[in-house]
This record gives structure tokens, sequence and C-alpha cells, in this order.
């Protein structure tokens, strides 16, 4: 958000009349966690001394091991501009560590760093921009959340008919008020559906916007009376939510997807890096799709991609590579949804990337036809593979593949596996509304 340093925060806390600071930090399913402080206490969080107890998150340590510390970003330093009252509400961002100093294996953004550093050796950056859909329900009487929209709207539409035009105003101005430059803001294909583009980061700075901004969402849409939800699939027979991932690569300043020279102006490295996101596709569908209600949004006939192909227009495709060329060009992932944990799924994509560069793998054929009309034995003579078709089955997908499995650590991988199945064998033994109590609340 800023190039802050630890002055500059003692400084604006003081001149800003912050009195609260949230310091912030995200479990390895992509729950937003927070210890809050008084203002009094920022130098004691400065020096890497606010402890919390990783035995009561999911995921973290075991009972006689619990003791871990917060490492907060001074760079991540914000003030939350919906707070409202005399006093002011900031927020850090923070990395886990153990008490001996060293970073906390599983620690999801630590993970994502690991993956960065990867990059690093090769010369590279990773750049992404996320595109987030989320839709906007009524609450009921008692504050509780339905899945009535009170919505008209489809594509691009505008009020009256958009009853969520005001949410995503003030969500866009909050946002810039905290450093994001926001791209675009429109309603979605579904009644109740919205997208807020922000610049694409580099790919640390981007997963903490994607945190950031669910928590925006969430909040502002609360302080309108609605309740809003990046649950995949929410509702039957309309399209769901996704979050398209643009990533590309850098290395010195210039973007090592572009080739002028190359077919459809594209380089080798873009092909293979297109490559690598297609052989680990199956295996990191468990984390970009994370959900047991991720699945039914990954069907054909509601624009999520299901089929294992790259095309540079066609939106049936689950990479498509926009027109955009220069130090604009970018892979769009299309199956991730916003229910994911950002810096595991990211890590994921860049590792996966990489493998096919440091492989030199080839890209299959571009498929321009659209897929969903293509019957099994012509997606088999194309050589067309399909996407988990259950969480179970991505779970699976995921402890086959040695790469992902190694890129989310002997930490979180193990950790993650277990509470999927165990979310999987939940899901199966409840009744029909499950999914609904269940994620419509939490995500």
């Amino acid at each position: 958000m800023g190039n802050y340093t630890r002055k500059d925060i003692l400084r604006l806390v003081a001149d800003e009349n912050v009195e609260f600071i949230r310091m912030q930090f995200t479990d390895i399913f992509g729950q937003l966690k927070n210890v809050a402080i008084t203002s009094s206490q920022l130098e004691k969080a400065l020096n890497n001394q606010i402890m919390i107890d990783g035995s009561s998150i999911e995921g973290f340590t075991r009972i006689h091991e619990s003791d871990q510390y917060l490492y907060p970003d001074p760079a991540s330093f914000a003030i939350l501009p919906w707070v409202r009252g005399g006093e002011r509400t900031a927020r850090l961002i923070c990395d886990v560590y153990n008490p001996d100093g060293t970073p906390f294996i599983g620690d999801p953004r630590g993970v994502l760093k690991r993956a960065l550093k990867r990059a690093a050796d090769m010369g590279c950056t990773f750049n992404v921009g996320p595109e987030c859909e989320f839709f906007l329900f009524e609450t009921d009487g008692k504050g509780r959340p339905t899945t009535r929209t009170g919505d008209e709207a489809g594509y691009f539409d505008l009020g009256p008919v958009d009853h969520g035009e005001l949410v995503r105003r003030d969500i866009c101005m909050a946002l810039e008020q905290m450093g994001f430059e926001i791209e675009a803001s429109h309603h979605e294909v579904a009644a109740g559906q919205h997208e807020i583009d922000f610049k694409y980061a580099d790919a640390l700075t981007a997963a903490d916007n994607i945190m950031t901004f669910r928590m925006a969402v969430k909040t502002l849409a609360q302080q309108h009376g609605l309740h809003a939800t990046f649950m995949p699939k929410p509702v039957f027979g309309i399209n769901g939510s996704g979050m398209h991932t643009n990533m590309s690569l850098f290395r010195e300043g210039k973007n090592l997807f572009c080739d002028p020279e190359g077919e459809r102006g594209l380089s080798a490295e873009c092909y293979s890096f297109i490559a690598g996101l297609l052989a680990h596709a199956r295996g990191m569908t468990a984390v970009t799709n994370p959900l047991v209600n991720s699945y039914k949004r990954l069907v054909p006939g509601y624009e999520a991609p299901c089929y294992l192909a790259w095309s540079a227009s066609n939106r049936s495709a689950l990479i498509r590579i926009p027109a955009s060329r220069g130090q604009s060009t970018r892979v769009e992932l299309r199956n991730p949804d916003p229910a994911c944990n950002p810096y595991l799924a990211l890590a994921l994509c860049l590792t996966a990337g990489l493998d096919g560069i440091e492989r030199g793998l080839a890209a299959p054929a571009e498929i321009t036809e659209n897929i969903f009309a293509m019957d099994a034995a012509t997606r088999l003579e194309n050589g067309i593979d399909n996407l988990p078709g259950s969480l179970e089955e991505a779970v699976q997908a995921l402890e086959s593949d040695p790469l992902m499995a190694a890129a989310l650590g002997e930490h979180v991988f193990p950790r993650y596996v277990e509470g999927k199945m165990r979310e999987w064998d939940e899901y199966r033994t409840q009744v029909t509304d499950w999914e609904l109590r269940r994620y419509m609340i939490q995500y």
C-alpha cells in the first residue's frame, strides 16, 4: 500500500488519531484473522512482540508448540476508512514467526514468499491482476443472509435496476482511500452479482489486496443492510462468481511473455508457462477452487471453464490470452474462485508456470472452437482433459502432484488435505442446505 517506515507509522498513528490497530494474518484455508491492539502497544508490535496462540488457528500448530509471533509488514499499513467514530482504526498485515525468530512454515504468506524467491532466483518478478466477483443479497428480519437480491440487472446494467450500484461506489471509494487503483466496477451477468477490478501488482501485494478487498466488500455491504458473499455458486441455475487471474513475468523491467516476433506476439517462455499451468491444473484445483460449492460453478454453460485448454480469445478455455501486447501481455487463468486462499493459489500458479519454463514444455495446440459445444469424442480427439468434478477428486489430484504438494510445503500440504477431506465428508452427511449454511457467511 505504501513505502512506510517504522517512524512513518508512529507519526501517522499520532497525527491521524488512530486508536486501534488490527494485526492481520491469514489461516491456511484463507480466513482473515486479527489481533486488535491499542496505539499504546504499537511500538511493541513494530518490535515483533505481539504473540498469538497458534494452536487455536486451524492448520497452524499443536497445543504443545502454540506460541507464535506476528511480524508486521510496514508497507501494509493503512487506515480503515469505513470505521466510524472519533478514534480511527488502522491495520498491519503480518507474517507469522516461531519463537526462535524463524518464519513459520505453515504461514500462507510465507508459502507465497518462498515461491517468489524461486522466481527471483531466475531473475523474474511475478505480477498479478485479479478480477473478483461477488454477490450482494438481502438479509432477513434478524440480519441473516438470504439468497434474495432485489435486483433485476444484468451484465453492465446500471441503476435503478442495479440495486448494488451505491454499494459498489462506496467500496471503490474506500479502497482508493487505502491506496488501491480501481480500474473498473460493474454489474455482472447474474442478478445481484458484481465485479470490481483493481490494478495489477506484484504477487505478494496482489494477495494482500485480495484479502483487503474481501474484508471491505463484506463490511461495506453490511453497512448498507446487505450481505456480500464470495461463495462461488450461491444460487442454482445462474452464473457463479470467479476470480479470473491475470499473470505476467517480468525480467529487468521487460515483460517476459511478450515477443513481437513470436507467434501471436507471445514468447517461448509464455507458451511454456501456459504448458506448466495446464500440466498442473488438476493438482492446483483443490486450492484455486477450495469448496464443495466450487465444483457447482465449474460446469458447462455458465462461462466457467471446466476443460484443460488455452486460447487467444476463446472464453470456454481454461486459459485465455487477452488481446493486449507489449508490457501488458498476460496469461489469464479462468478457473480460480474468490473463496480461495490467494497466497496459496498464487504460489501454486507461479510454481506450475515456472516448472513449464524450466522444463521447456511446449503448449498444446490452441483451441479456438467452443469447447462446451464439443462432444466427449471430439474433446478426446483434441486431447482436452477436464478439471476435477468434485472437491474429493480435486484433493486426490493434489495428492497425486508432487510438485504442487511440495510448493505448499510439508506443514500446509497434509493439513490442507485433511481439512478439505473433512469438509467433503461433512457435506455428504448433512442436509441439502449445508453449503448455504456453511459458506454463505464464512465466505
